[in-house]
């Protein structure tokens, strides 16, 4: 049988961090670095630092819908971060590092939608969820030492990740 593959498209702060967690799943196919959602085409991972593109640092997500759906993504996208910040995640400040779910058609946008407003309602948080719904644009691939850091560059992602409070925010808000 010949599946057809579907994307989605995530901000969640620093992109190295991003990676793993979607990684792991049976029906993801492919976990890619990169940049979205900013008016600067083919931005370096330089220029999007600097916080004039406009972009995010982002995950796409290449997935089987047939073996994980949608909605099962965009669940363990929101327990990776803090929905209710604004100005980055965790140790990573600034716009490239703010969250979003960007939506590929009206299925995935109504999905998202639902979701942010049962999180919402659920009053796991105080402050309310700021993560922004928006429709995906161009993605632009980081360049290849980004990509699968993780695996790369082991040691390096796992410090930078225990001295970003990522984990800490996960034990805490999303472990049950």
């Amino acid at each position: 049988m010949n599946n057809v593959l579907k994307k989605a498209t995530f901000a969640g702060g620093c992109f190295w961090c991003m990676v793993k967690p979607f990684d792991q799943w049976d029906g993801i196919h492919r976990v890619v670095s990169g940049y979205t959602g900013g008016h600067t085409e083919n931005p370096t991972y330089e220029d999007v630092k600097t916080g004039t593109t406009g972009h995010y640092e982002a995950v796409e997500i290449t997935y089987d819908p047939v073996l994980i759906s949608y909605r099962e993504i965009v669940t363990i996208y929101w327990q990776q971060i803090d929905p209710t910040d604004d100005g980055g995640q965790f140790h990573d400040r600034g716009d490239s590092y703010r969250t979003a779910i960007f939506y590929h058609d009206t299925e995935q946008k109504s999905i998202a939608e639902a979701s942010k407003q049962e999180l919402d309602a659920s009053g796991k948080f105080a402050k309310p969820i700021v993560t922004s719904i928006l429709p995906a644009s161009t993605f632009y691939p980081a360049e290849t030492y980004h990509q699968d850091f993780y695996k790369k560059n082991k040691q390096e992602y796992q410090e930078d990740r225990a001295k970003s409070g990522r984990d800490e925010f996960i034990e805490t808000n999303w472990k049950s």
